[in-house]
């Protein structure tokens, strides 16, 4: 009976190292996405940024126009 046991402990306890490693791992991969979706929202930022779409519309020969510009209220 106590074999049993004892069997039952060690099994208990592989399956909680194992899960524990599982958590471990899917916790790395949180980081490295947070990581990755930071630099991209860094990335839009600097892309919608006022220098960068005058830079890219003036390459596109497009031109900035105060008079077409009108505020709803």
């Amino acid at each position: 009976m106590s074999l049993i046991l004892v069997v039952g402990i060690i099994l208990t306890k592989a399956t909680l190292s194992q899960v524990n490693l599982e958590v471990q791992k899917l916790n790395n991969k949180i980081k490295s996405q947070k990581e990755d979706n930071q630099s991209l929202v860094m990335k839009i930022n600097e892309m919608a940024s006022l220098e960068n779409i005058q830079f890219v519309s003036k390459n596109l020969g497009l031109a900035y126009n105060n008079e077409n510009i009108k505020t709803i209220e």
